[in-house]
């Protein structure tokens, strides 16, 4: 079993930590770098976007890391 990974970002000039599985830190890191964004402004949209949810921001960032890895499975660019 791979230990979840925690980070700290600063999210609406609150710090909080997230936790997640060294894959998906990955992953984001990769989107972030092909959207040319630091990591951290990529979860700062993603928690901006999941409030209306009320989502766990670690679930939203699953999520996204998933969808992106579906897109580029099927042929599509991924984000």
């Amino acid at each position: 079993m791979r230990h979840l990974l925690k980070r700290s970002f600063s999210l609406a000039g609150h710090r909080t930590s997230v936790a997640l599985e060294p894959d998906f830190w990955t992953a984001l890191e990769g989107m972030a770098h092909r959207r040319s964004l630091p990591l951290a402004r990529l979860v700062a949209e993603v928690d901006a976007a999941r409030t209306e949810t009320g989502m766990p921001l670690a679930s939203s960032l699953r999520l996204l890391a998933l969808a992106d890895a579906r897109k580029a499975a099927r042929g599509g660019e991924p984000a």
